[in-house]
């Protein structure tokens, strides 16, 4: 169910929808069916388990969050490492420089248009 929607409004709506198609839906793990012709009681679950689902998504993007924090303060969490060195850095800023198409610039040193976007976005 958590794997479904990513919150309980779209998994609403999700169930609905395809309920209203006619096609049956059935969680296995927490023993719940839909077939548009549900009763109260089978909403009410579905809005309960649904909420448990996106509660504790919410609890997991949380403590990501604080191990990435804290592995940066003790300077373990650096980030992917950059594609160009400062020799090529240069090159890239005296090309551009040089008004040369940067899709070219991109190709020749192997990287895309959007990392040279990028490196050029960190100068400005």
């Amino acid at each position: 169910m958590d794997r479904l929607a990513r919150n309980l409004d779209d998994l609403r709506k999700l169930v609905q929808s395809l309920t209203r198609q006619g096609i049956r839906i059935e969680f296995v793990k927490e023993s719940l069916s839909f077939t548009g012709e549900d009763s109260p009681m089978a909403n009410l679950m579905l809005s309960v388990m649904g909420a448990f689902a996106e509660f504790e998504r919410a609890l997991i993007r949380e403590r990501q969050r604080e191990g990435i924090a804290l592995a940066k303060q003790r300077g373990a969490y650096r980030g992917r490492k950059r594609s160009l060195s400062d020799e090529k850095l240069a090159e890239l800023h005296c090309r551009v420089a040089a008004g040369e198409r940067k899709a070219v610039i991109a190709r020749d040193l192997g990287i895309s248009r959007e990392t040279l976007y990028q490196y050029l976005r960190v100068v400005a």
